[in-house]
């Protein structure tokens, strides 16, 4: 007598093994997904040191008009918000609506915001 296909034992081994792949790889996954976000935020902000530049440029001081920075356009679901802009320097904040983290910039002689403290260096909490 031959026997055709599986028992369940071998069947429930299976699902384990899966349920073990599964519970490894989900949260790698979400912390990529966090990594992706982080990315966009700090992204955003060197488009935005480039932005400020071009237009203290133009016009000897910075601003904190994201409208008046031609070609500046936040990535969706990136909040950017400049904090101080005057003709010695400035600041900024990105934030995501995926994510609790903010990162934070300044440049010349703006009052350091966040967790930077290094002019020019953006940094995340």
């Amino acid at each position: 007598m031959s026997r055709h296909g599986f028992t369940l034992i071998e069947l429930l081994i299976v699902v384990v093994i899966i349920g073990i792949l599964a519970a490894i790889a989900i949260p790698k996954f979400a912390n990529t997904k966090e990594k992706a976000y982080i990315g966009a935020m700090k992204s955003d902000l060197r488009n935005l040191a480039t932005a400020e530049e071009a237009f203290f440029y133009d016009s000897a001081t910075y601003t904190n008009s994201l409208v008046k920075m031609n070609g500046f356009q936040p990535s969706s679901g990136v909040a950017i918000a400049v904090n101080e802009a005057t003709a010695q320097g400035w600041s900024a904040t990105a934030s995501s609506n995926n994510t609790t983290h903010h990162c934070y910039l300044y440049s010349g002689g703006a009052t350091p915001i966040g967790s930077a403290t290094v002019e020019g260096h953006i940094s995340c909490s």
